[in-house]
């Protein structure tokens, strides 16, 4: 991993956002999908599965029987003609997932969700469809974690439109998935061109000994694990991640012995409940994406109020910072 390449594939994220919009203006990737589809299965490890327990939540709220898990969980669904496989891995090569989907060849419809469009796990996949990140140099999926949960929303809006594919549902699907890139693409842009103002000030309120935590709404736990998992791969920082509820129940108590420092993604119910104990033990927060009392600082950026360009975009944050660290 080379942390020059990594901070030129965030530097590249626009481009490769808007090369995404484009293809999926062309057509759907997922109309290959069969009728009939019961359940859904999301398979993968690392921020393949992060992503995927965001949209297996919304996918649910719509109505639909969806779960993501560890490809490497020796107990599943059982593989059958009504079950929908979708097995992420930008690699295409996780070996987990590669034994995971082994189970489900031939008896489910297996649909491979990928960057490397030749890669082991499309063989013998009913479906292929590529993430469209271009290559990370720098080592570390970023860009392809964003296309994962972009093209997971653009999945959400197949399997819960009208019709034989899908069942009418909400579950914060249908929207116009290119249109959201477009706005990803110029919040994106906006953070890079704006860095000099924040990167600086935000690097040193969250360089603490002892690490750096980071929590976020069950809605965007995605942005909170990727977060840590950007401190823990590339400047090797001790990082964790939490739910926003769960806080209070698990990581409160660190803050009454460590110097406390995290990111929090603004969004939950609960948001107040983890400020009320961050403002009594003099904890360090840093909000992004919006306000809240007792933050020490916060980091916005453009169309921050919406809630799939922030659930697309705010991850960013975190990993200018982690390349700022690993550069120095």
């Amino acid at each position: 991993m080379i942390p020059e390449l990594y901070l030129a594939d965030l530097e590249a994220k626009p481009a490769a956002l808007a090369a995404l919009a484009d293809t999926l203006e062309t057509g759907d990737p997922f109309a290959g999908i069969p009728s009939g589809i019961r359940r859904v299965l999301l398979l993968g490890m690392g921020s393949s599965r992060y992503a995927a327990r965001v949209a297996a939540l919304r996918l649910r709220a719509a109505g639909v029987d969806a779960v993501a898990e560890y490809a490497s969980a020796a107990l599943s669904y059982p593989p059958g003609p009504e079950t929908l496989v979708v097995a992420i891995s930008a690699t295409g090569g996780s070996r987990e997932t590669l034994d995971a989907v082994a189970r489900h060849r031939g008896r489910s419809f297996v649909l491979a969700l990928t960057n490397s469009p030749d890669s082991a796990v499309t063989e013998g996949a009913d479906l292929v469809v590529p993430m469209v990140a271009g290559e990370e140099r720098g080592g570390v999926s970023c860009r392809t974690f964003q296309h994962t949960l972009a093209l997971l929303l653009a999945l959400g809006n197949r399997l819960t439109a009208p019709g034989p594919a899908g069942s009418a549902g909400g579950g914060g699907f249908g929207r116009d998935v290119p249109e959201v890139l477009r706005r990803t693409a110029e919040a994106t842009a906006d953070l890079l061109d704006r860095r000099g103002e924040w990167l600086e000030p935000a690097a040193a309120l969250l360089d603490g000994p002892h690490g750096v935590y980071t929590i976020a709404p069950a809605e965007h736990l995605s942005s909170a694990e990727q977060s840590a998992l950007m401190f823990r791969e590339g400047p090797r920082r001790a990082a964790d991640a939490c739910e926003t509820g769960d806080w209070a129940h698990v990581d409160v108590y660190l803050t009454k012995t460590l110097d406390y420092r995290a990111i929090l993604f603004p969004g939950s119910r609960y948001d107040e409940q983890a400020m009320d104990w961050i403002r009594q033990r003099g904890s360090t927060v840093l909000t992004v994406g919006g306000d809240l009392p007792g933050a020490k600082s916060s980091v916005r950026y453009l169309h921050d109020d919406d809630p799939d360009v922030a659930l697309l975009t705010e991850t960013l944050v975190a990993e200018l910072v982690a390349a700022r660290w690993w550069l120095a």
